[in-house]
């Protein structure tokens, strides 16, 4: 049963600005009410948690994360809700599960699955394709074997396994039959993302003409920007339409050229984790995809070539980074952790405002998690 509570004292983060002495209320998972100063004790009797002058933000909202505390979201119910464990306590109160590269059958199977859970999760928001209609040149972890070009029955065998819940696929706009299969997803209300791909600017221009809204992982697994060849990042930049996600680890991308993106496409940049099985876990010998990886000082790379393997990131330790090492005000960086995320997939999350959903977060001065609130509920 549903507490009726009250966080006070807190810098609230939220819609792109800061609010000082503020207070939030929580009653039956909504926000109810929100105000400065003293005036909650007006309220109606409620649980008041003193936030102590902390930072309060909305929840985190992961568009684009593969696993972790040693699990995929590949592997069924029990990995998925060790995960989701994992990442709801830095933070991340819902999320897109991304599958990846696998045999349609299998990744039929496994949106199936994720399907199945987000029936009676709700922090689940459905699953994520990266794969397996993507570029060999630019694989990355993806098993190059198992790459293809996307075709009408893969497409509408994978939308009726995911029953509604396909939130985003990531495909290679340059392939054959990918524009047809970006118009085929967005008809059944799916975000697409440009990503793991050869395509030009020319190239990416009109994968977003025919509905793509989304760039997976900004600079990796694409064309860079060169000064006579802007490749899909500066198209990504001027197209309003267009959200860009970014793994703000700094080892796939630098500070400097984070803080140039978040100049360059201001309310569009969605920190994401991309985080693979090894996040908060040790490093070590893992799997990605079947692939054997090896994550050296929280880093992880193939075995075989040595390419970036996904992160170990966690949303509140890009949080930290981007503000800390990249300039971003606060509020841009919580804004790219909630209302950004949820607003390029559809989703009625990352917000704060009376009758959204009761997801917040607390942060020490540090920007360190103190504490979770998931439906107005708080986590263990």
């Amino acid at each position: 049963m549903s507490v009726a509570r009250v966080v006070h004292d807190v810098r609230l983060v939220d819609a792109g600005r800061v609010h000082d002495a503020a207070w939030v209320a929580f009653d039956g998972g909504r926000v109810t009410a929100a105000g400065h100063g003293d005036s909650w004790r007006e309220l109606a009797p409620r649980t008041a948690h003193d936030g102590g002058g902390a930072w309060l933000t909305p929840g985190f909202v992961d568009i684009h994360g593969h696993g972790g505390a040693g699990c995929a979201f590949d592997d069924g119910d029990e990995a998925i809700a060790t995960a989701r464990a994992l990442h709801r306590s830095h933070g991340t109160t819902r999320a897109v599960l991304s599958l990846v590269t696998a045999s349609v059958d299998d990744l039929v199977a496994r949106v199936a699955t994720v399907a199945r859970l987000a029936q009676t999760d709700a922090t689940i928001l459905g699953s994520h394709l990266e794969g397996p209609f993507l570029d060999v040149g630019h694989k990355g972890a993806h098993t190059a074997s198992l790459l293809r070009a996307p075709d009408a029955a893969s497409v509408d065998r994978l939308l009726a396994a995911a029953d509604g819940t396909l939130r985003q696929v990531t495909l290679a706009p340059e392939l054959p039959g990918a524009i047809e299969a970006v118009g085929r997803f967005v008809a059944a209300g799916v975000a697409v993302a440009v990503g793991h791909t050869d395509a030009d600017a020319d190239a990416a221009r009109r994968a977003f003409d025919a509905g793509a809204t989304i760039l997976t992982h900004a600079f990796n697994g694409m064309r860079g920007i060169h000064h006579r060849a802007p490749g899909p990042v500066a198209a990504a930049m001027r197209d309003e339409r267009v959200t860009l996600e970014l793994i703000a680890d700094g080892t796939h991308v630098h500070p400097d050229v984070m803080r140039l993106a978040f100049a360059a496409a201001p309310g569009r940049i969605a920190l994401i984790t991309d985080a693979m099985a090894a996040a908060g876990s040790a490093d070590g010998a893992y799997t990605l995809g079947g692939l054997a990886v090896t994550v050296t000082d929280g880093v992880a790379r193939l075995d075989d070539g040595g390419a970036i393997a996904g992160s170990t990131l966690t949303q509140d330790a890009a949080l930290r980074l981007v503000t800390a090492e990249c300039g971003v005000a606060i509020a841009d960086a919580v804004a790219a952790l909630t209302a950004v995320p949820a607003r390029a997939i559809g989703a009625a999350a990352g917000s704060l405002a009376v009758g959204a959903t009761a997801d917040a977060v607390l942060l020490d001065a540090d920007l360190r998690v103190r504490e979770v609130w998931v439906g107005g509920e708080p986590t263990a």
